[in-house]
């Protein structure tokens, strides 16, 4: 009655694997291609320190906004909570935000003039898969 199918696992750690290697393999095409330097994994990699404080400055608000939208969507229970203020919706805005200053940032100050083209054509494909994902709704997996 509850619960996941047995091959549920499975399934998602195929989706996740088919994704990532997707992903992987465009950066490195895209890094070639545009002779653009690997970037560290899971870092920040600010371009100059005004980035950073923008970069910390955003991230601060999200935080705020998060914990506040989390009270307000609380406060809604016999309700629909507000759907712009999950902290799902706002993960992905503070992402994609994120990465249209980085790409401005770079195309102002980076060493690199294709730099900026690589982050927006990565957020690009990225949306692309992620909509594509929920389209499909996740291929039949959910």
């Amino acid at each position: 009655m509850y619960g996941v199918e047995a091959s549920f696992w499975l399934k998602l750690l195929l989706l996740v694997s088919v994704y990532f290697v997707l992903i992987t393999s465009f950066n490195t095409i895209m890094r070639r291609w545009l002779g653009v330097e690997k970037r560290k994994a899971f870092s920040h990699n600010h371009i100059n320190d005004k980035h950073r404080k923008i970069d910390w400055t955003i991230r601060i608000i999200f935080i705020v906004v998060m914990v506040t939208g989390g009270f307000v969507n609380a406060a809604m229970i016999p309700r629909e909570p507000y759907q712009f203020l999950q902290p799902w919706f706002l993960l992905v805005v503070l992402l994609f935000l994120s990465e249209i200053i980085r790409a401005v940032m770079e195309k102002r100050y980076a060493k690199n003039p294709n730099a900026y083209i690589f982050t927006i054509c990565q957020s690009a494909f990225i949306l692309a898969l992620v909509i594509l994902l929920f389209a499909t709704d996740f291929f039949g997996i959910v």
